[in-house]
């Protein structure tokens, strides 16, 4: 009973911080708006059970992407006010493509069987330990090939950063 409160509490959160990366005027606002969402998109992890992928997603997007973010605007200086006003087909096809993803939403969840689940806390696919057992037993080599991938990409980095000729 008090997951569904949390769960409704995190869907009003990340709703309201979405809408507001787009409304708001300040680059810096719409970023610490982002982060937020992520924050509670996060929360929907940890409701699901699945701790894992929750603090992957905190540490990832919340953490790394986000201060790429933040440095990207500031380094950008995006503050300065942007007063051309758009043109009046831009207007119109703003609406008719949002017309048309109304249309189309509305198609889609009109089709759709809604059934809440009764105990979502029972599943036990999103743990660390069904993850690594995943992980490392049937999709071990997809695994270590794209460690392998990363490895050469990072070091292929490292050569192109490099002042000096090798």
């Amino acid at each position: 009973m008090f997951t569904n409160y949390i769960f409704y509490f995190l869907s009003i959160l990340a709703l309201y911080s979405g809408v507001m990366v787009l409304l708001s005027k300040k680059p810096i606002h719409s970023v610490l708006y982002l982060t937020m969402t992520f924050f509670a998109i996060g929360g929907h992890y940890i409701l699901l059970n699945a701790q894992f992928l929750a603090i992957v997603h905190i540490i990832v997007y919340a953490g790394a992407i986000m201060v790429l973010f933040l440095f990207t605007v500031m380094l950008l200086n995006l503050n300065k006010e942007d007063s051309s006003p758009k043109h009046i087909w831009v207007k119109a096809a703003a609406i008719i493509a949002g017309f048309m993803l109304g249309m189309i939403l509305i198609g889609v969840f009109r089709g759709y069987d809604l059934q809440i689940v009764q105990q979502p806390m029972e599943s036990q696919i999103g743990l660390v330990k069904q993850l690594g057992r995943v992980l490392y037993k049937d999709y071990m080599l997809p695994f270590e090939v794209s460690s392998i991938l990363f490895l050469t990409a990072m070091v292929g980095a490292v050569l192109l950063g490099k002042k000096e000729q090798i």
